[in-house]
């Protein structure tokens, strides 16, 4: 069915041209967004027409109704839709003829008129001239709905935007929240940067990293995980307050809340601590939720999710040792190991390190309103500065909603002694087969004995915070374009203007 109405549109194309119409003009000048438009002439009662007015603007063609010498079609542009009406008197039989043969759903117009409201009371647009923008050659989806055509969205989100409205509003939200949090930050004195993506050692975070090759030099290089330690080194070197807003890669599973390609923002902060970062983290979030939404309370999924400040504190010790009953610090490592086994879960690395992460797994879920997870052990936090009170743990913190973890903050390690013994400890965890231990990035630690200041340093995902903001369920309704498995695209070349 699409490839007869492919080929039945390259023959109308193919028509146009004959006739002298080019099918794909160069420009049009629009002058009026549907925004615009529905804001100067909501105003209107129905069966008012303001002839005098002129309009001019353009979009998709979404629906054409079709009542013998006249017709209504409706446009969308970026900000929404409009009615518009064209007649035959109006334009002319033959251009309402080319309007009617050549002109379907889907296709961009460019259109003159005149803003009327019908007697129904919809805001209309009287058309008194028209031109062709755009002529589609695929007809637009009629349902696009279910989980059979989800795969197909996020591999074709083109698709999916013009289809759904709600699809591009999502992303509208998504954009609209990136601008506020750069001038927010903006506003509190920061200033945004940029580290490189391509690192010759992979650093910043517990994560196997994708490899490539540079030909030029001969050598491995792998693209970043995290930016944190190419900003610290930006302290070092004289700014007291960055951040970077970027892409991050990490050769991992992809899940509901998992991408191997994915948005974060890294921010650090010179003679801060971590509750500075806590602080930054609740004003920050909570301000753009009530930019956003009016409110500090959003649903996600069937959830009321509050963000009014303070959010709650919780120590990650007391909470697993209240939940399952093992203190990660006390206890030693097999118990912690019955623990997990006892819960069916399977260790891939036998170490503390890991232990603590998987005990924390079978809990995490168990948080849901905004919540800041604070002080977590030595030996799974190695860019942290030991806690002040008790050498074991350290001044870090996780913002956690949803049973999702959206971040990950410390007072940053400024001890080049520490730091190094810290990374020799992660060499060892790679050497017992931890392939996501952090590697011994021995520049960084020349950079923190040049000097680093008392420092705080914050990351988030913005994919998973786009998520919370949008209700969507999966991380992948919120990246553009994620990574899916690829089609043939094989319908492409088939009736395609290229036989």
């Amino acid at each position: 069915m699409i490839e007869e109405i492919r080929k039945q549109r390259a023959k109308e194309i193919e028509e146009l041209r004959s006739l002298g119409i080019n099918p794909y003009p160069y420009k049009f000048e629009k002058k009026h967004t549907t925004k615009i438009i529905h804001q100067s002439y909501d105003f209107l009662q129905p069966g008012q027409v303001l002839e005098n007015e002129k309009i001019i603007t353009a979009g998709r063609v979404m629906t054409i109704r079709l009542h013998g010498k006249s017709c209504f079609f409706t446009l969308r542009d970026f900000d929404g839709k409009i009615q518009a009406y064209i007649r035959q008197e109006e334009v002319s039989e033959q251009k309402y003829d080319l309007f009617k043969k050549y002109v379907a759903p889907g296709d961009f117009v460019g259109i003159i008129g005149f803003p009327f409201k019908s007697k129904t009371g919809e805001l209309t647009i009287y058309v008194k001239e028209y031109q062709l923008l755009s002529k589609s050659r695929r007809p637009l989806p009629e349902k696009w709905h279910g989980l059979k055509d989800k795969e197909v969205a996020y591999r074709q989100r083109y698709v999916d935007m013009i289809a759904n409205d709600s699809t591009l509003e999502r992303f509208k939200i998504r954009y609209k929240a990136i601008s506020f949090i750069r001038e927010f930050l903006i506003k509190r004195g920061f200033v945004e940067v940029e580290t490189p993506i391509l690192n010759f050692i992979p650093g910043g975070g517990a994560a196997k990293p994708f490899v490539t090759k540079l030909e030029a030099l001969d050598c491995e290089m792998y693209l970043r995980i995290a930016p944190e330690l190419h900003l610290k080194r930006y302290i070092v070197g004289g700014f007291e307050r960055v951040f970077e807003l970027g892409k991050n890669f990490r050769n991992e599973g992809i899940s509901y809340k998992h991408s191997p390609e994915f948005t974060s923002i890294e921010i650090y902060q010179a003679y801060a601590d971590y509750h500075d970062m806590m602080e930054l983290t609740e004003t920050l979030i909570s301000s753009l939720v009530f930019h956003l939404y009016g409110s500090y309370k959003v649903n996600y999924q069937g959830t009321e999710l509050d963000f009014t400040p303070p959010w709650r504190r919780l120590k990650m010790r007391e909470f697993i040792k209240d939940k399952l009953g093992v203190d990660i610090l006390g206890d030693d490592e097999r118990l912690l190991e019955k623990v997990l086994k006892d819960r069916g879960v399977e260790l891939d690395t036998n170490t503390r390190a890991r232990m603590i992460e998987k005990l924390w797994d079978l809990v995490e879920d168990q948080v849901v309103q905004p919540t800041f997870l604070m002080d977590h052990p030595v030996e799974i936090s190695p860019l942290a500065k030991r806690h002040r009170e008790d050498p074991r743990l350290t001044e870090r913190f996780e913002p956690i909603i949803f049973g999702m973890e959206l971040g990950n903050a410390f007072s940053e390690l400024n001890d080049p002694d520490d730091q190094f013994e810290r990374f020799k400890s992660q060499l060892k965890l790679r050497d017992a087969g931890d392939e996501e231990a952090h590697r011994m990035d021995l520049d960084f630690i020349r950079a923190l004995e040049y000097g680093l200041p008392p420092t705080g340093g914050l990351g988030i995902g913005i994919d998973r915070l786009m998520m919370l903001l949008t209700d969507s369920p999966s991380i992948r309704d919120v990246i553009a374009f994620p990574l899916v498995t690829q089609s043939d695209d094989e319908d492409v070349f088939e009736g395609s203007a290229a036989e």
